[in-house]
C-alpha cells in the first residue's frame, strides 16, 4: 500500500487544490479558534475536493458540535486532537474518527501501549503527533519509540515533518502514512510550493 499523505491547515481553496495536484490523500481544516489556521465549516463546505477525504481537527467541541460540525462542512473526517475518551469517538462513529495521542506525553512505553490499545479499536485511524499537547508548531519527536510499541491497524505520523527529516521518519518510525503542516508551510496556514513539492518527492521515492 501507498504511503498515505495529509496535508492539514487548509485556509485557502489554492493551498487545497495544490496540496490535491501533489497528491493528498487527505486535506486537513483545523476548528480552533486560538490557531493560525482556524476555519469555519463555511469555508470547509467550500471546497470542493477531487478525491482527497477531507477532515475536521476538533479540540475542545463537544461530540454533538463535532457531528453537526462535519455534517456542515461536509467533512469525511473527525481528527479528535483533545482528551476526547473512548465514549466520544463512538458517538462521533468509529469510521469517521482520526484519535491523536502524544507518545511523548507518557512515562513509560507501557502506558503509551495501554492508550494505543484503548483507541484502536475505536477509530478508522491513530495519528501520533510531537509534543504533549496541541499540535502545528514544528516541534519534531524522536522516531526510535515506535519501536517498542504495536500498532493494530492504519496509523499516521505528525509532528515538524518536513523533506528535511520524512526520509528518516519513514525509515525508523515505518507509518502507515504522515500528516504534513508547519513544514510545508513559509508562514502559518500558508502553504509554500517549492516545500510542499520537495516533501512529497521524498515520500514517493
Amino acid at each position: 500500500m501507498s504511503l498515505l499523505v495529509k496535508v492539514c491547515g487548509m485556509t485557502s481553496k489554492e493551498d487545497a487544490a495544490m496540496c490535491e495536484e501533489q497528491g493528498a490523500d487527505f486535506l486537513g481544516f483545523i476548528f480552533h479558534p486560538s490557531s493560525p489556521r482556524n476555519v469555519d465549516a463555511d469555508f470547509a463546505r467550500s471546497i470542493k475536493a477531487d478525491g482527497a477525504k477531507k477532515v475536521g481537527v476538533f479540540v475542545k467541541q463537544s461530540a454533538t458540535e463535532v457531528i453537526e460540525t462535519l455534517k456542515d462542512g461536509q467533512l469525511d473526517f473527525a481528527q479528535l486532537h483533545g482528551g476526547q475518551n473512548e465514549e466520544f469517538c463512538k458517538a462521533v462513529g468509529k469510521e469517521r474518527v482520526i484519535k491523536v495521542l502524544w507518545p511523548q506525553k507518557y512515562d513509560s512505553v507501557k502506558e503509551f501501549q495501554a492508550d494505543i490499545d484503548r483507541f484502536a479499536p475505536h477509530c478508522s485511524y491513530l495519528l501520533f503527533d510531537a509534543g504533549k499537547s496541541g499540535g502545528g508548531h514544528g516541534a519534531a519527536m524522536e522516531f526510535d519509540v515506535f519501536k517498542d510499541v504495536t500498532i493494530p491497524g492504519l496509523w499516521l505520523l505528525a509532528g515538524g515533518l518536513s523533506a528535511d527529516n520524512l526520509k528518516e521518519a519513514l525509515s525508523e518510525a515505518k507509518p502507515s502514512g504522515v500528516d504534513l503542516n508547519s513544514g510545508v508551510e513559509s508562514a502559518p496556514g500558508k502553504k509554500d510550493k517549492i516545500k510542499l513539492i520537495a516533501a512529497f518527492v521524498v515520500i514517493n521515492q
